[in-house]
């Protein structure tokens, strides 16, 4: 047996505990992305701030990331892994209790330290590669990806049978979440990985550009401001379904169904987007993504019955993708491999800042832009308008660099 054979049958046992750690672990934020918002609603004393409690999941995750990758590279990805299930578990107990106790600031404290899981595990793909083959590592990706399908499906549906299982509205989803965590906590015992390294990173002669320098890279700048605008409005809509849902009169069960087809759509592309990006080029994809948002928009507002919410989150899945991976591979791109951390670190404090502030808006704009719920879903879709022509206008800019250098 190859020393490469070896490593694959490590892998291929790392990859069956990742998918498995998706599909758990993973359910729980399909089900806080639902009820959190409406959870909000029940506890804030301005509804305008009903979806806070999601955007402090997304702030909990972007101050996050600076720490934990660090401390995985020094304690190996495991260590990480139990420390953010842990964190899930702690943060759903606490906003548990802040629904018990109609406190508030609880319900955002849970979610901050929801936060930490969320990061850990955006770490899932890359630990899925660390024992792979170069020839395994795009299958290893895929594989752990099909795990988040399984969330998708999972979590939405267990909030269902959960939600309404104590007297406490919703109260039922985060003990769930707790348990989730706790149980699925146990596969990472499973993992293979190596156990990290306190070795000082070996020095190279070469170095990058400064930030300046790269902030003027057109390509650059227009893969963030891609990559932001697509999450960023993702987010925006995503966050305020299920208050437009329930607002227009249809039940949480109905929100459940919806945001589960969203997340399905938003990671079944993944399995052939870089196959249309390899085949039509980046731009195209991204414009596509982008076209794409703006037709989820359209749908959204020409009504609020079931058939246009599903539509609209279906599409507004489908232009994330697109639009994001596309913007990420342009990224990617652009900068060499000395410049990687710069670039990448400047990419996700723009893109996860305007996604906190998009989660934040958006609950202002749902309740707070107008007297009913569709007038509310109305302005969330709106908003999106300027955004969709500031990336729009971008890449045009960019697709006409070289004729304009002429």
């Amino acid at each position: 047996m190859t020393v490469t054979d070896i490593n694959d049958t490590r892998a291929k046992r790392n990859v069956a505990v990742l998918v498995l750690a998706q599909a758990i672990l993973g359910a729980q934020l399909p089900m806080i992305f639902v009820i959190g918002g409406l959870a909000g609603s029940q506890l804030a004393t301005n509804p305008c701030l009903a979806t806070l409690p999601i955007s402090f999941i997304v702030f909990g995750s972007m101050t996050t990331a600076p720490w934990i990758s660090p401390l995985m590279q020094r304690n190996g990805r495991r260590f990480g892994f139990f420390l953010g299930a842990f964190a899930g578990a702690a943060g759903a107990l606490v906003a548990a209790y802040g629904l018990y106790t109609s406190s508030f600031f609880m319900l955002l404290a849970g979610s901050y330290l929801t936060g930490i899981y969320m990061s850990a595990q955006g770490f899932y793909r890359f630990a899925a590669t660390d024992t792979a083959s170069e020839a395994f590592r795009p299958k290893a990706i895929s594989y752990v990806m099909a795990g988040g399908l399984l969330s998708a499906i999972v979590g939405p549906q267990l909030n269902k049978l959960v939600q309404d299982a104590f007297i406490v509205p919703f109260l039922g989803t985060y003990v769930a979440i707790a348990v989730l965590n706790l149980v699925g906590m146990l596969l990472f015992f499973f993992l293979d990985l190596p156990k990290g390294s306190k070795a000082q990173p070996e020095k190279v002669d070469v170095t990058g550009r400064s930030r300046r320098d790269l902030l003027r890279d057109p390509r650059i700048i227009v893969a963030m401001i891609c990559g932001m605008v697509s999450y960023a409005l993702m987010n925006l809509v995503m966050t305020s379904t299920p208050l437009a849902v329930v607002g227009c009169g249809f039940t949480t069960n109905n929100a459940n169904d919806i945001v589960s087809a969203h997340v399905l759509a938003m990671f079944a592309p993944s399995f052939f987007t870089g196959h249309l990006i390899a085949r039509f080029g980046v731009e195209k994809i991204v414009a596509t993504g982008l076209a794409i948002l703006a037709f989820a928009g359209v749908v959204a507002l020409s009504g609020v019955t079931l058939a246009n919410f599903y539509v609209a989150l279906i599409l507004l899945g489908l232009g994330w993708n697109f639009g994001f991976i596309g913007a990420t591979t342009m990224l990617a791109g652009a900068h060499r491999p000395e410049e990687r951390g710069v670039v990448q670190g400047m990419n996700d404090m723009v893109v996860f800042g305007m996604v906190t502030v998009a989660s934040l808006a958006s609950g202002g704009l749902m309740n707070c832009s107008g007297g009913t719920a569709v007038e509310g879903w109305n302005a969330v879709n709106l908003a999106m308008v300027p955004f969709l022509v500031l990336a729009g206008g971008s890449l045009i800019w960019l697709v006409r660099q070289p004729k304009m250098a002429v």
